[in-house]
Protein backbone atom coordinates (compact mmCIF):
# COMPACT_ATOMS: atom_id res chain seq x y z
CA UNK A 1 0.00 0.00 0.00
CA UNK A 2 3.25 2.23 0.71
CA UNK A 3 4.49 1.99 -2.63
CA UNK A 4 0.90 3.28 -4.54
CA UNK A 5 0.22 6.06 -1.99
CA UNK A 6 3.90 7.65 -2.86
CA UNK A 7 3.47 8.41 -6.67
CA UNK A 8 0.15 9.78 -5.64
CA UNK A 9 1.97 11.86 -3.53
CA UNK A 10 4.53 13.09 -6.26
CA UNK A 11 1.95 13.23 -8.75
CA UNK A 12 -0.26 15.58 -6.89
CA UNK A 13 2.72 17.48 -5.58
CA UNK A 14 3.41 18.01 -9.34
CA UNK A 15 0.06 19.08 -10.04
CA UNK A 16 0.08 21.91 -6.98
CA UNK A 17 3.43 22.76 -7.85
CA UNK A 18 2.63 23.24 -11.62
CA UNK A 19 -1.15 25.32 -10.71
CA UNK A 20 1.01 27.83 -8.23
CA UNK A 21 3.21 28.58 -11.51
CA UNK A 22 0.19 29.60 -13.37
CA UNK A 23 -0.76 31.05 -10.47
CA UNK A 24 2.35 33.26 -10.45
CA UNK A 25 2.22 34.43 -13.92
CA UNK A 26 -0.78 36.28 -13.22
CA UNK A 27 0.94 38.70 -10.59
CA UNK A 28 -1.77 37.69 -8.34
CA UNK A 29 -1.59 40.39 -6.20
CA UNK A 30 -1.57 42.84 -9.05
CA UNK A 31 -4.75 40.85 -10.16
CA UNK A 32 -6.75 41.15 -7.02
CA UNK A 33 -6.46 44.70 -6.59
CA UNK A 34 -7.46 45.56 -10.23
CA UNK A 35 -10.24 43.25 -10.07
CA UNK A 36 -11.61 44.95 -6.29
CA UNK A 37 -10.69 48.29 -8.24
CA UNK A 38 -13.38 47.11 -10.91
CA UNK A 39 -16.01 46.42 -8.32
CA UNK A 40 -15.51 49.09 -6.13
CA UNK A 41 -15.57 51.36 -8.70
CA UNK A 42 -18.68 50.00 -10.08
CA UNK A 43 -20.39 49.98 -6.68
CA UNK A 44 -19.72 53.84 -6.17
CA UNK A 45 -21.11 54.95 -9.79
CA UNK A 46 -24.25 52.67 -9.22
CA UNK A 47 -24.68 54.74 -5.71
CA UNK A 48 -24.29 51.25 -4.32
CA UNK A 49 -27.12 49.66 -6.59
CA UNK A 50 -25.26 47.70 -8.91
CA UNK A 51 -26.34 44.97 -11.01
CA UNK A 52 -24.90 41.90 -9.07
CA UNK A 53 -24.46 39.82 -12.14
CA UNK A 54 -23.22 42.34 -14.46
CA UNK A 55 -20.29 43.23 -11.80
CA UNK A 56 -19.79 39.46 -11.49
CA UNK A 57 -19.05 39.22 -15.28
CA UNK A 58 -17.34 42.43 -15.29
CA UNK A 59 -14.72 40.39 -12.62
CA UNK A 60 -14.80 37.18 -14.82
CA UNK A 61 -13.33 39.23 -17.99
CA UNK A 62 -10.93 41.55 -15.85
CA UNK A 63 -9.69 38.27 -14.32
CA UNK A 64 -8.59 36.90 -17.74
CA UNK A 65 -7.39 40.49 -19.18
CA UNK A 66 -5.26 41.46 -16.32
CA UNK A 67 -3.85 37.98 -15.97
CA UNK A 68 -3.34 38.21 -19.84
CA UNK A 69 -1.73 41.27 -19.78
CA UNK A 70 0.82 40.13 -16.28
CA UNK A 71 1.53 36.94 -18.42
CA UNK A 72 2.61 38.75 -21.46
CA UNK A 73 4.51 41.28 -19.31
CA UNK A 74 6.70 38.08 -17.73
CA UNK A 75 7.06 36.91 -20.89
CA UNK A 76 8.63 40.35 -22.39
CA UNK A 77 11.01 40.28 -19.54
CA UNK A 78 12.02 36.96 -18.90
CA UNK A 79 15.80 37.51 -19.65
CA UNK A 80 15.57 40.87 -17.12
CA UNK A 81 13.73 38.51 -14.41
CA UNK A 82 16.43 36.09 -14.58
CA UNK A 83 18.95 38.73 -14.04
CA UNK A 84 17.19 39.79 -11.00
CA UNK A 85 17.20 37.67 -7.49
CA UNK A 86 13.42 38.91 -6.70
CA UNK A 87 12.14 37.15 -9.85
CA UNK A 88 14.75 34.90 -10.98
CA UNK A 89 12.47 31.80 -9.97
CA UNK A 90 9.59 32.93 -11.54
CA UNK A 91 8.47 30.51 -13.42
CA UNK A 92 9.59 31.78 -17.03
CA UNK A 93 13.29 32.69 -16.23
CA UNK A 94 13.39 29.60 -13.92
CA UNK A 95 12.38 27.05 -16.71
CA UNK A 96 9.22 25.79 -15.56
CA UNK A 97 7.14 26.93 -17.93
CA UNK A 98 8.00 27.12 -21.58
CA UNK A 99 7.53 30.76 -24.05
CA UNK A 100 5.63 28.71 -26.24
CA UNK A 101 3.22 27.46 -23.88
CA UNK A 102 2.77 31.12 -21.99
CA UNK A 103 2.24 32.79 -25.16
CA UNK A 104 -0.79 30.68 -25.91
CA UNK A 105 -2.53 31.07 -22.90
CA UNK A 106 -1.75 34.49 -22.93
CA UNK A 107 -3.26 34.93 -26.42
CA UNK A 108 -6.22 32.67 -25.28
CA UNK A 109 -7.43 34.36 -21.66
CA UNK A 110 -6.93 37.90 -23.35
CA UNK A 111 -8.96 36.79 -26.82
CA UNK A 112 -12.07 34.92 -24.13
CA UNK A 113 -11.48 38.07 -21.59
CA UNK A 114 -12.62 40.46 -24.26
CA UNK A 115 -14.91 38.61 -25.67
CA UNK A 116 -16.43 37.97 -22.43
CA UNK A 117 -16.56 41.72 -21.78
CA UNK A 118 -18.03 42.20 -24.92
CA UNK A 119 -21.41 39.65 -24.56
CA UNK A 120 -22.12 39.68 -21.44
CA UNK A 121 -20.80 43.23 -20.19
CA UNK A 122 -20.62 45.85 -23.15
CA UNK A 123 -18.13 46.96 -25.39
CA UNK A 124 -17.12 50.29 -23.56
CA UNK A 125 -16.18 48.15 -20.62
CA UNK A 126 -14.18 45.77 -23.32
CA UNK A 127 -12.31 48.57 -25.15
CA UNK A 128 -11.08 49.99 -21.73
CA UNK A 129 -9.50 46.17 -20.76
CA UNK A 130 -8.02 46.28 -24.75
CA UNK A 131 -6.39 49.65 -23.88
CA UNK A 132 -5.35 48.94 -20.33
CA UNK A 133 -3.68 45.50 -21.71
CA UNK A 134 -2.44 47.80 -24.41
CA UNK A 135 -0.92 50.75 -22.31
CA UNK A 136 0.63 47.92 -19.81
CA UNK A 137 2.46 45.60 -22.47
CA UNK A 138 2.97 47.62 -25.27
CA UNK A 139 4.15 50.96 -23.80
CA UNK A 140 4.97 50.47 -19.77
CA UNK A 141 7.03 47.09 -20.22
CA UNK A 142 9.36 48.23 -22.91
CA UNK A 143 10.13 51.69 -21.31
CA UNK A 144 11.12 50.05 -18.14
CA UNK A 145 14.34 49.67 -19.85
CA UNK A 146 14.60 52.97 -22.12
CA UNK A 147 13.24 55.87 -19.67
CA UNK A 148 12.25 56.58 -15.77
CA UNK A 149 9.45 58.16 -17.40
CA UNK A 150 8.06 54.72 -17.39
CA UNK A 151 6.70 55.01 -13.92
CA UNK A 152 4.02 57.66 -15.36
CA UNK A 153 2.99 55.07 -17.67
CA UNK A 154 2.83 52.69 -15.81
CA UNK A 155 0.62 54.51 -13.34
CA UNK A 156 -1.92 55.10 -16.36
CA UNK A 157 -2.09 51.47 -16.83
CA UNK A 158 -2.69 50.70 -13.19
CA UNK A 159 -5.51 53.45 -13.09
CA UNK A 160 -7.50 52.48 -16.13
CA UNK A 161 -9.36 49.97 -14.16
CA UNK A 162 -11.47 52.81 -12.86
CA UNK A 163 -13.16 52.96 -15.95
CA UNK A 164 -13.55 49.70 -16.44
CA UNK A 165 -15.41 49.91 -13.39
CA UNK A 166 -17.65 53.03 -14.13
CA UNK A 167 -18.29 51.71 -17.62
CA UNK A 168 -19.36 48.36 -16.03
CA UNK A 169 -22.55 49.61 -15.09
CA UNK A 170 -23.12 52.82 -17.50
CA UNK A 171 -21.88 55.17 -14.75
CA UNK A 172 -22.60 58.68 -15.31
CA UNK A 173 -19.44 60.19 -17.34
CA UNK A 174 -20.68 63.82 -16.12
CA UNK A 175 -19.94 62.91 -12.24
CA UNK A 176 -16.46 64.01 -11.44
CA UNK A 177 -16.03 61.00 -9.12
CA UNK A 178 -14.79 58.65 -11.68
CA UNK A 179 -11.88 61.12 -12.55
CA UNK A 180 -11.14 61.56 -8.95
CA UNK A 181 -11.21 57.80 -8.60
CA UNK A 182 -8.76 57.48 -11.48
CA UNK A 183 -6.79 60.41 -10.14
CA UNK A 184 -6.42 58.77 -6.36
CA UNK A 185 -5.26 55.26 -8.21
CA UNK A 186 -2.62 56.78 -10.55
CA UNK A 187 -0.94 59.56 -7.98
CA UNK A 188 -0.69 56.32 -5.29
CA UNK A 189 1.52 54.84 -7.34
CA UNK A 190 4.20 57.41 -7.22
CA UNK A 191 5.26 57.13 -3.51
CA UNK A 192 4.34 52.87 -3.59
CA UNK A 193 6.55 52.34 -6.70
CA UNK A 194 9.63 54.87 -5.75
CA UNK A 195 9.53 52.75 -2.29
CA UNK A 196 9.84 49.83 -4.68
CA UNK A 197 12.47 51.15 -6.85
CA UNK A 198 14.64 52.50 -4.35
CA UNK A 199 14.26 49.08 -2.43
CA UNK A 200 15.40 47.22 -5.17
CA UNK A 201 17.85 49.72 -7.29
CA UNK A 202 21.09 47.28 -7.48
CA UNK A 203 18.51 44.68 -8.85
CA UNK A 204 17.25 46.90 -11.65
CA UNK A 205 20.24 48.35 -11.96
CA UNK A 206 21.59 44.95 -13.02
CA UNK A 207 18.62 44.30 -15.21
CA UNK A 208 19.64 47.14 -17.13
CA UNK A 209 15.94 48.94 -15.81
CA UNK A 210 15.96 52.44 -15.88
CA UNK A 211 14.38 53.22 -12.39
CA UNK A 212 14.90 56.59 -11.23
CA UNK A 213 17.10 55.33 -8.23
CA UNK A 214 19.10 53.70 -11.09
CA UNK A 215 19.31 57.22 -13.19
CA UNK A 216 19.17 59.25 -10.61
CA UNK A 217 21.33 57.46 -7.74
CA UNK A 218 21.56 59.89 -4.92
CA UNK A 219 17.70 59.47 -4.90
CA UNK A 220 16.67 62.81 -4.68
CA UNK A 221 14.05 62.36 -7.70
CA UNK A 222 12.53 59.06 -6.31
CA UNK A 223 12.19 61.12 -3.47
CA UNK A 224 10.47 64.41 -4.65
CA UNK A 225 7.95 62.33 -6.57
CA UNK A 226 6.97 59.90 -3.75
CA UNK A 227 6.05 63.53 -1.45
CA UNK A 228 4.37 65.20 -4.77
CA UNK A 229 1.94 62.22 -5.17
CA UNK A 230 1.56 61.47 -1.62
CA UNK A 231 0.96 65.61 -1.04
CA UNK A 232 -1.55 65.77 -4.70
CA UNK A 233 -3.53 62.18 -3.18
CA UNK A 234 -4.80 64.86 -0.20
CA UNK A 235 -7.37 66.59 -2.06
CA UNK A 236 -8.43 64.45 -4.37
CA UNK A 237 -9.27 61.65 -2.33
CA UNK A 238 -11.72 63.93 -0.47
CA UNK A 239 -13.57 64.13 -4.04
CA UNK A 240 -15.79 61.02 -4.29
CA UNK A 241 -17.15 61.66 -0.46
CA UNK A 242 -17.33 65.37 -0.33
CA UNK A 243 -20.76 65.26 -2.00
CA UNK A 244 -21.78 62.29 0.06
CA UNK A 245 -23.87 62.90 3.34
CA UNK A 246 -22.78 61.40 6.73
CA UNK A 247 -19.57 60.65 5.12
CA UNK A 248 -17.31 62.60 8.31
CA UNK A 249 -16.40 59.40 9.68
CA UNK A 250 -14.48 58.33 6.36
CA UNK A 251 -13.46 62.12 5.13
CA UNK A 252 -11.40 61.69 8.85
CA UNK A 253 -10.08 58.80 7.88
CA UNK A 254 -8.89 59.13 4.95
CA UNK A 255 -7.29 62.82 5.89
CA UNK A 256 -5.45 60.79 8.47
CA UNK A 257 -4.07 57.88 6.01
CA UNK A 258 -2.92 60.57 3.92
CA UNK A 259 -1.12 62.74 6.34
CA UNK A 260 0.25 59.79 7.73
CA UNK A 261 1.20 58.28 4.19
CA UNK A 262 3.09 61.79 3.24
CA UNK A 263 4.78 61.98 6.57
CA UNK A 264 6.42 58.67 5.50
CA UNK A 265 7.12 60.04 1.72
CA UNK A 266 8.69 62.99 3.51
CA UNK A 267 11.13 60.48 5.46
CA UNK A 268 11.96 58.98 2.49
CA UNK A 269 12.72 61.65 0.47
CA UNK A 270 15.35 63.43 3.36
CA UNK A 271 16.27 59.82 4.81
CA UNK A 272 16.67 57.86 1.45
CA UNK A 273 17.28 54.45 3.34
CA UNK A 274 15.89 50.93 3.36
CA UNK A 275 14.31 51.25 6.64
CA UNK A 276 12.54 54.82 5.19
CA UNK A 277 11.33 53.39 1.91
CA UNK A 278 9.53 49.92 3.51
CA UNK A 279 8.11 51.97 5.82
CA UNK A 280 6.61 53.82 2.88
CA UNK A 281 6.10 51.26 0.94
CA UNK A 282 4.11 49.34 3.91
CA UNK A 283 1.90 52.70 3.97
CA UNK A 284 1.06 52.40 0.51
CA UNK A 285 -0.01 48.75 0.91
CA UNK A 286 -2.37 49.75 3.19
CA UNK A 287 -3.59 53.27 2.42
CA UNK A 288 -5.08 51.97 -1.22
CA UNK A 289 -7.32 48.76 -0.01
CA UNK A 290 -8.64 51.20 2.97
CA UNK A 291 -9.38 54.01 0.45
CA UNK A 292 -11.31 51.79 -1.48
CA UNK A 293 -12.98 49.74 1.27
CA UNK A 294 -13.85 53.31 2.91
CA UNK A 295 -15.72 53.92 -0.41
CA UNK A 296 -18.00 50.51 -0.11
CA UNK A 297 -18.72 51.92 3.53
CA UNK A 298 -20.50 55.52 2.50
CA UNK A 299 -24.25 55.71 2.84
CA UNK A 300 -24.87 56.42 -0.91
CA UNK A 301 -28.08 53.92 -1.15
CA UNK A 302 -30.45 56.71 -0.91
CA UNK A 303 -28.21 59.63 -2.84
CA UNK A 304 -27.77 60.70 -6.24
CA UNK A 305 -25.25 62.72 -7.77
Amino acid sequence: MSSSVVPLNETQAGVLARLADYVELTKPRITVMVVVSVAITAFVASWGQPDPLVVLHALVGTLLTASSASGMNQWMERDLDARMPRTQNRPLPANRLSGQWVMSLVILTLVIGVAYLIWFVNPLTALFAVLTWLVYVVAYTPLKTRTPLNTVVGAISGALPILMGWATVGGNWGDPRWLALFAVVFFWQFPHFMAIAWIYRDQYKQAGMKMWPVVDPSGRRAGVEAVVGALILLPISFVPLWFVPDSHAQLLLVFVMGVIQLSFAIRFCFGRNQRSARQLLRMSLIYLPIYLLTLVTLPIGSFAW
